[in-house]
């Protein structure tokens, strides 16, 4: 497999500079720059598909990180996703507004338009529109998360975008240590001895997504970017992987989600995962072992 760098956007201590481009030239079968909503430019994404291959095929609908604010579908964080290609999957690549552009839930509301334009045109990609999953990483996972567990929740819509008939829920996430509950992201990575603690800065990424401080805001409207809230019974199987040592994101996040899911609706509705030593965006996440792990998840729920 193809590595990939952690993402600059997602390293403590540099600058928010975009990661460079992907090389996809290896990638024959592909469309690019598909429009999915018609408000902002950023709302596109790619289709890769496999060689050869017949029959409707699943879907992984990838994510990417980026602290809501910068990168792209077409970065080096796509790397390790465009395995799934080699297993029968076809893969979607999302593009959506970030927060220099619009703020929450306006990213919620595109990848949830991803997921009714792609049933809407399953017929015309040869989709499974009944085998979607949601893929990402920090930012990505937070998206992906969400997906997974608000389905059917009214607020996180936005009907006009488009495709309202079409069903917006996925069958299974892949969430790689996004956040979950922003405002006590400081005070746990406080606790775990790690840091820096910026999180409740007015400039942070999280107070640039909600649109203000998160810390003076009201706490109900920013624990709508919260997917511990929507846990419901027909929540779909979810994966969740995280470093023990991540400073940006404490491993505290995804703990306690899996232990609201637990708690709610008992053992067996999440994989939670722990990779001992591992940082943000660590390349142990991008191993062909940690991938492996990946899509037998998958064929688990979606094959």
């Amino acid at each position: 497999m193809s590595g990939f760098t952690a993402s600059p956007c997602d390293l403590p201590g540099d600058p928010l500079i975009p990661p460079p481009p992907a090389d996809l030239s290896h990638i024959k079968n592909k469309r690019l720059d598909l429009r999915y909503a018609r408000q902002s430019e950023a709302q596109s994404i790619d289709l890769y598909f496999p060689d050869d291959y017949t029959g409707r095929l699943p879907l992984v609908i990838y994510i990417h990180g980026g602290a809501f604010m910068i990168c792209d579908k077409r970065d080096i964080q796509l790397l390790p996703y465009l395995e799934v290609l080699k297993h029968g999957y076809a893969l979607a690549a999302v593009n959506y507004r970030m927060s220099g552009e619009a703020i929450f839930p306006a990213a919620v509301h595109d990848c949830k338009c991803v997921v009714r334009w792609l049933r809407a045109h399953a017929d015309e990609y040869n989709l499974d529109s009944d085998r979607f999953a949601a893929a990402g990483g920090s930012a990505g996972g937070n998206l992906s998360a969400l997906l997974a567990a608000s389905a059917g929740v009214a607020e996180l819509e936005d009907p006009s975008q488009g495709y309202a008939d079409y069903s917006a829920a996925v069958q299974a996430a892949v969430d790689w240590y996004g956040p979950t509950d922003f405002t006590r992201m400081d005070a746990q990575l406080a606790e775990l001895g790690l840091g820096p603690c910026t999180h409740n800065n007015d400039d942070s990424p999280e107070s640039r997504y909600m649109g203000r401080k998160i810390t003076e805001l009201d706490h109900a409207y920013v624990n709508k970017a919260n997917p511990m809230i929507y846990i419901k019974k027909d929540l779909p199987p979810i994966f969740i992987q995280h470093g023990s040592m991540d400073n940006i994101v404490p491993i505290l996040q995804s703990k306690e989600f899996v232990k609201a899911i637990e708690n709610l609706l008992g053992p067996g509705r999440v994989r939670f995962e722990i990779l001992e030593g591992a940082g943000h965006a660590d390349p142990a996440f991008e191993t062909p072992e940690n991938i492996t792990k990946v899509i037998d998840f998958l064929d688990t729920y979606l094959k």
